[in-house]
């Protein structure tokens, strides 16, 4: 079953119990946000990335540019191991993670959330690939894709049991818009899927063609 049947599938699903002052707005701020312009604000394919430096759950600091050292990087944003979308999307990622290990790709997913939530996130998902936290929203604002999420949200999120200030461990309802980078080893950016429905993911196949286009670039410019 592929990625995206399995989100369609959930928010189906979810729409249906979801009483409709809630999905009223939801939709009311998924167009203010998709007004915002952040899309197009979002770095993409061709731009540099940025170098960075995160904890993972154990509190090891992991850097892009010492990854970059080995190989490709593919880097996933997500919202929160309170999302279920993020939760499918991390398990297909999961699943496809040997066949970019085979490309000499190394995998990290970056959320905002603190790296106990990361932990439990990880461990609910059974991710072997780092899971990495970026409690001030820096490294994913220094991608452009992060924005304040609706106030009449917030309540909701509350009562669903989603209250980012503690589960990110700061003062702010800032999120990233999920989104998935294909860099290649010189830190260039091969592929960049920015989405503002949060419920639509890239699909890993992508990923992998992706990396597989990338490395195939590189091996005949090394030749020429």
């Amino acid at each position: 079953m592929s990625l995206s049947t399995e989100l369609n599938a959930f928010r189906a699903e979810f729409m249906e119990k979801v009483p409709t002052a809630i999905r009223e707005a939801m939709t009311t701020a998924d167009l203010a946000l998709a007004a915002s312009g952040i899309t197009e604000r979002a770095l993409k394919a061709g731009a540099m990335a940025p170098d960075f430096i995160l904890p993972d759950v154990h509190g090891n600091k992991v850097q892009l540019s010492t990854l970059l050292a080995k190989g490709p990087v593919v880097v996933s944003f997500y919202r929160g191991g309170w999302c279920p979308y993020c939760n499918l999307e991390l398990r297909a990622l999961q699943q496809v993670l040997p066949q970019l290990q085979q490309l000499g790709a190394n995998l990290v997913a970056i959320s905002p959330q603190r790296p106990d939530e990361s932990l439990s996130t990880a461990e609910k998902n059974a991710l072997s690939f780092p899971v990495l936290s970026d409690l001030s929203s820096s490294v994913a604002s220094s991608f452009g894709i992060t924005f304040d999420l609706a106030e009449e949200l917030r309540p909701i999120y509350t009562e669903f049991n989603h209250p980012l200030p503690q589960k990110n461990g700061v003062d702010s309802w800032v999120l990233p818009l999920p989104a998935t980078y294909v860099i290649d080893k010189k830190g260039k950016i091969l592929l960049s899927f920015v989405d503002i429905d949060y419920r639509n993911r890239l699909e890993p196949s992508e990923v992998i063609t992706a990396l597989s286009s990338g490395l195939a670039a590189l091996s005949e410019g090394e030749q020429a």
